[in-house]
């Protein structure tokens, strides 16, 4: 979605344009007890894991990172998977006490474990509070065990709810996810499940729709006619805007199309990402934004884990690939993300970057069609361009 007519990319003014957004570090923990059958993200089964030799790699990693980002003040740190909460507590305390060491930090430090709610699990969770994790994220995924055991989760609604109950005891914060419009799923249903999600005061969701990946499992079985009980495009649209309405009503208003937060209660970490701030990403397959002396960098690392550790073990970086993010195309990301958000994005950050404002006349007409809003210098999506958010960036970025 290239943006036509931009300025050259050396701008000094977009410099600092990274501090807009913040500074975070994901860390990518690649394994998991079982692949389930609607995940793309970059996991693996493994029955024997050296975490004393990740351990040293993750160190090495971070060292190297930390060198090329002097001057940052780390805000978040998020452990992502795979299944985080399989990470012995001591690897989780010495990425933790390394990343104290290797930067300044906030004094208020978000630091988020993803977990799954399995009563092996849910046992660590002290020692990685004693660590320094203070906001636990539930893979939840659905409240009832049929539906569970069709999305290949390894744990049943009981043990969900009591994995939450003890997390609300060991952490200041514990959000969950949730997967809607699923197969067989009526909206009536929804609705229930909500409910009682909502009756476990929980403070943050992460509710998605059900998507169907290719090289998924799932998107296998699609393919082949087997998937049943799908829901079409309007009834997806209707379990979307009950979405909207429930956790609006019950005070946890979407602040981004598919997370819902009390006021307070985001997560600053995913804020770091959608305000386009910079960030550092080590472990298997993660991805980096970084910005040096004004010019803003794609970074990606070596996606198998064996790669992974063995490049971070022979020169610290485990990188498979950077490369430096045009212009034109730091525009496109910005507006992608800020879009993403209630709060909107900068109009005067997103010219500096593109080298030009949005188009008035389109601007002016997706308002008077009710999609966009200008509010105090931003631009936001309304509840009807959220619901076609890509027709509306299409739009903008012409």
């Amino acid at each position: 979605m290239p943006l036509p007519d931009r300025a050259p990319p050396a701008r000094p003014e977009t410099s600092e344009d990274w501090r807009s957004g913040g500074f975070g570090l994901y860390v990518h923990w690649p394994f998991c007890k079982a692949k389930c059958p609607y995940c793309d993200f970059n996991s693996h089964v493994s029955a024997q894991v050296d975490q004393s030799r990740w351990r040293r790699a993750f160190r090495r990693a971070l060292e190297v990172e930390a060198a090329a980002t002097p001057g940052r003040r780390l805000e978040s740190i998020f452990f992502g998977g795979g299944t985080p909460s399989l990470m012995e507590p001591e690897t989780v305390a010495l990425v933790l006490d390394s990343a104290r060491e290797l930067w300044p930090q906030v004094p208020d430090l978000e630091v988020t474990l993803e977990a799954n709610p399995t009563s092996v699990e849910s046992g660590r969770f002290r020692a990685y509070a004693e660590a320094g994790v203070n906001r636990l994220s539930m893979g939840v995924q659905a409240l009832n065990d049929a539906d569970l055991k069709a999305l290949g989760r390894q744990h049943d609604a009981a043990e969900a709810r009591a994995a939450f109950e003890v997390a609300r005891g060991i952490f200041p914060r514990v959000s969950f996810d949730l997967i809607y419009a699923r197969q067989r799923q009526s909206l009536e249903d929804w609705r229930k499940e909500l409910a009682l999600a909502l009756s476990m005061a929980v403070d943050h969701f992460s509710l998605y729709q059900l998507t169907i990946e290719a090289g998924t499992v799932f998107g296998r079985l699609h393919g082949l006619g087997k998937l049943k009980g799908l829901p079409g495009p309007d009834l997806g649209a209707d379990f979307y805007d009950a979405t909207q309405e429930i956790c609006e009503a019950a005070g946890l208003p979407a602040y981004e199309i598919s997370n819902h937060a009390r006021p307070g209660a985001e997560c600053r970490h995913n804020l770091v990402y959608w305000r386009y701030g910079d960030y550092v990403g080590v472990g298997p397959g993660a991805h980096g934004r970084i910005t040096r002396d004004g010019r803003r960098f794609a970074v990606e690392t070596h996606r198998a884990p064996e790669l992974w550790l063995a490049a971070a073990e022979r020169d610290g970086a485990g990188r498979l690939h950077e490369e430096e993010i045009a212009p034109e195309d730091q525009a496109t990301e910005h507006l992608i993300m800020g879009l993403r958000l209630a709060e909107g994005l900068d109009m005067a950050r997103h010219a500096r970057l593109s080298g030009r404002a949005f188009d008035p006349g389109r601007v002016l007409r997706l308002e008077e069609e009710g999609f966009l809003r200008r509010e105090g210098g931003r631009l936001i999506a309304t509840a009807a361009g959220r619901r076609t958010l890509d027709a509306v960036i299409l739009e903008l970025a012409r």
